[in-house]
Formats: C-alpha cells, structure tokens, sequence
C-alpha cells in the first residue's frame, strides 16, 4: 500500500521576490494566481518581485501569498496521488484545509484575506511576534509571566514563538538573551497572532467559516489540527478549531509528532522558506524532510515523492 506524504503548509514571515520560481509556470497553479490577483490587485509573481518591505511582509498580503504558493504546491502533489497529511503553521491551516479538499482555492484565498482583516481590525498597535529557541519551558513560562507576552506557537521542547505589545517583545528578547536563549529576534509580522490579545477576531472569524460550508477531509487525506495535532473528522469540530486558533497557542511540536505517528513516508514544505523542514528534522530525525526550494525543479521534487512513498 503507498505511504503517505506530509505536507506541511508555510506561515508568514519568509515571504521573499523569487518565493514562486518553482510553480511559475506550471499550469496546475494558473488558476490559483489568477484568484489571488484579484485580492493583491497583482499577479503574485509580480507583486513578490515590486512589493516593498512593508507590503510583502504586511499581514494581509503576507497571508495571501503563502496560502497561494501553498495551494500551487499542494495542487501538484495531489497529482501524484499520493495519500497525503496536511498540516499547517498558522495561516497555513487555511492552505492545508483546501489541499484536504475542504475548500476550493477561491475560498481559501478569500478566506486568507477576511482571517487577516478580521485579526488587523481587533490587533493592538506596535505589537507581533518574537522567536525564542534554547530555553527549557520553566525559563520561558518565566520569561512570558515576567514581560507580559504570551506563547503563541510551541515548536519544540525548547523553542517557541512568542507574542505580544512591541516594547513588551523587545524586552523579552532582551531578557532571552541574558537567559542564555541560542536565538531571540523580533520576526516579521505585525499583529501578535495567536495569542489572547485576538481574541475578539475568534467569533466573526468562525461565524465566515460555517458560512462557506466547507466540505469534510478527503478520504485520503489526514487534516491535523494546529491546536494539538489531532486530526479532524467533523467539519463543526474543525471550523471551531480553526477560529480558535487565532488567539491560542498553536501546538505545532504536536503536529510534527501527529505526522511520525501516522507513519509519513516523508515530508514536504510548501514554502516559502524551509524553517518547518528543518524543524521537522530536528524533531523526527528518521522522516526524511525537504522543503520545495531545496529542489531545482518540479519533476525532482514529484520524483523524490514517488520514490519515498511507494
């Protein structure tokens, strides 16, 4: 019986001018561009390529554009008809949603979009998101109760992103550091994302979701949650979860974990960037894990799937 892949859906934060080079022209994402054209006013190859610092990394099109290489990536894998595990790091749970078949790509894009205006709308000004790694969790939970922050994505046994008021993270950067932390930075994103302070984001957010009636997960498909890693079999139980996530710490440990103990055969991140591949390294040594912009080109990155999961 074919193995699984794991296809792990990007968030924000590594937008960059050649994030679509590998899909450009591959005709499986054309109608995917098309549809973010519409919401970026641009063709996202070429809004990558114009866009200054503060409008590829603002969140609105920062969502937009990793969902849509997401969906790009993960029409093309589809193809393979490979049995497949979706799993997405924060807003790349919408993309791991419409790869599982729940939505179409319109409406996940759409979606990307309002889930971005609904958390700039309730987002306090000068706050977002902190990266912290080398601190065992009785530091970190110091350090967060000490600074005010919040944990907003768990992603190993000694790292996590933080989030919260700016001074607040810069302070806790700060204080990482003299804890002995091996990495504390500011990252690019503006509103503090999973964290309480979204809170009021939750409702609207979960109200757009059962309107859209999305459709149960394939059945070769298995959709994990960002929550914990569970998977999700009930689309009332997953349209809550989706909402939720918004303003609660994303397990993200869990969904790597989630992904070995389905017994993936191997693991594939949409991108942009390769940081959940390499995370997924670390974590799962064994699972063999690239991201798309470690290939040249489509048919390596097709033919390494197929030599994994037959």
């Amino acid at each position: 019986m074919q193995r699984s892949v794991a296809i792990l859906c990007s968030g924000q934060g590594g937008q960059h001018a050649d994030m679509f080079a590998l899909v450009a022209d591959r005709p499986e994402a054309q109608d995917t561009f098309r549809e973010a054209a519409d919401l970026l006013g641009a063709d996202p190859r070429d809004y990558v390529r114009h866009a200054t610092d503060d409008l590829l990394y603002s969140n609105r099109s920062g969502q937009i554009l990793c969902t849509t290489l997401a969906l790009a990536i993960g029409t093309l894998v589809a193809h393979t008809g490979a049995r497949l595990i979706c799993a997405g790091y924060s807003v790349g749970e919408l993309a791991a949603w419409g790869i599982a078949g729940c939505f179409p790509a319109r409406q996940v894009l759409h979606l990307a979009a309002r889930r971005a205006e609904l958390m700039d709308r309730v987002s306090p000004p000068d706050a977002g998101l902190a990266g912290i790694a080398g601190l065992p969790d009785t530091r970190l939970h110091a350090l967060v109760a000490r600074t005010g922050t919040f944990i907003a994505i768990r992603n190993g046994q000694d790292a996590a992103v933080i989030g919260g008021l700016r001074p607040a993270l810069i302070q806790a950067v700060a204080d990482a550091k003299q804890m002995g932390a091996a990495t504390a930075r500011l990252l690019h994103v503006a509103v503090p994302s999973h964290t309480p302070l979204l809170h009021e984001a939750v409702a609207p957010l979960r109200e757009y979701l059962y309107a859209l009636h999305p459709n149960t997960p394939s059945s070769t498909v298995r959709l994990l949650s960002g929550l914990d890693g569970e998977p999700i079999f009930r689309v009332a139980d997953g349209c809550d979860r989706l909402a939720a996530q918004v303003a609660a710490t994303v397990r993200w440990d869990a969904c790597m974990q989630a992904c070995g103990e389905a017994d993936a055969a191997c693991v594939l991140e949409t991108g942009p960037g390769s940081a959940l591949s390499r995370m997924m390294r670390a974590t799962l040594p064994n699972l063999p894990a690239h991201a798309a912009e470690d290939f040249h080109g489509v048919e390596g990155m097709l033919r390494w799937i197929g030599r994994m999961t037959q």
